[in-house]
């Protein structure tokens, strides 16, 4: 097995483990931090904005890659063992299975304690505004963003890693934290992030369509009903606004029969959304529960999906 393969396998065991602890130097606050100031420079020096928003996502890219294989290299010159743990750990800090798991279990407990807590946890993990959400729509909130990010967060970046390793991993981790920062279609941010928009949707184009299909199996795997999730996400793929999200969404939907989407509240104003699978049924708390378990049965697919051919059959 080659070794970014083994290094792929023991980051995702060690997310599972341990997640994103708060005293670990994480990759994604130092990309966060260049993006903030590079936005704030750009912006003050003027222009074009659009043209701008291209310097800024290949900076971004460019130094999140350029410094992840200037430190895989020094690695690789004390041996082989501190390169492969290196690799592991990039692997880990790219990988946010267990921090998303947590964030949506948290939403369930706080709702123990009534809807307002409930929108406070659920505003932690969700972009929309959250303040006149009432406990369903807060249920629902949080398995659209564990299914959607089971996208960005899981399956996204171990596609990465498995075609070139963790350079195009972080790679994707600083297109992705380019996305979550300034890639929204507000006045404000209309034209300093469309292209880590564009770039975001482009990039998780084929691990979109594949989560789908691995989350449809997981349903199976974990009793829910998967063939009205295969259902769901044939026939309500395109109803998002992104080209992406949707897929992962159809899928938790149908396995849950269940609705998501539809129109909600952005920085006070309506995002008019379509509708995503049936509504059945009202969401219920039980619902993160069963959703967590599909995208931790999803990931784990994923692994079986990357690794078994190597310990099987080369």
């Amino acid at each position: 097995m080659p070794d970014y393969i083994l290094a792929l396998g023991l980051g995702f065991l060690l997310d599972m483990l341990a997640g994103d602890p708060e005293w670990f130097p994480h990759p994604v606050r130092w990309m966060g931090k260049y993006i903030t100031r590079m936005e704030t420079r750009l912006r003050a020096k003027g222009g074009n904005l659009r043209a701008a928003a291209v310097a800024l996502a290949a900076s971004t890219v460019l130094l999140s890659t350029a410094s992840t294989a200037l430190v895989l290299f020094l690695l690789s010159l004390w041996g082989r063992l501190p390169l492969l743990i290196g690799m592991a750990l990039i692997n880990w800090t790219g990988l946010s299975m267990r921090c998303l798991m947590k964030e949506a279990s948290g939403v369930r407990k706080a709702l123990r304690q009534g809807v307002p807590q409930g929108r406070r946890q659920v505003a932690r993990i969700v972009g929309r505004d959250t303040d006149t959400l009432d406990e369903h729509e807060i249920i629902a909130a949080t398995i659209e963003t564990v299914a959607e990010n089971t996208v960005d967060g899981v399956v996204s970046p171990m596609v990465y890693s498995l075609l070139v390793g963790p350079v195009l991993m972080m790679g994707f981790k600083a297109v992705s934290t380019l996305d979550s920062m300034v890639g929204y279609m507000s006045p404000e941010y209309r034209d300093i992030g469309w292209f880590s928009a564009r770039l975001d949707d482009g990039m998780n184009f084929i691990p979109a369509r594949l989560t789908a299909l691995l989350a449809c199996a997981a349903a199976f795997v974990t009793g829910l009903d998967a063939k009205a999730a295969w259902r769901m996400v044939r026939r309500d793929h395109k109803n998002h606004t992104s080209p992406n999200c949707a897929w992962s969404e159809a899928a938790a939907a149908g396995a849950l029969h269940i609705r998501l989407g539809g129109t909600h509240l952005y920085f006070g104003k309506p995002v008019v959304k379509p509708t995503i699978g049936d509504a059945d049924r009202l969401p219920a708390a039980e619902d993160i529960f069963k959703t967590n378990r599909m995208m931790l049965t999803a990931s784990l697919l994923m692994l079986a999906l990357i690794m078994l051919p190597w310990i099987l059959f080369l």
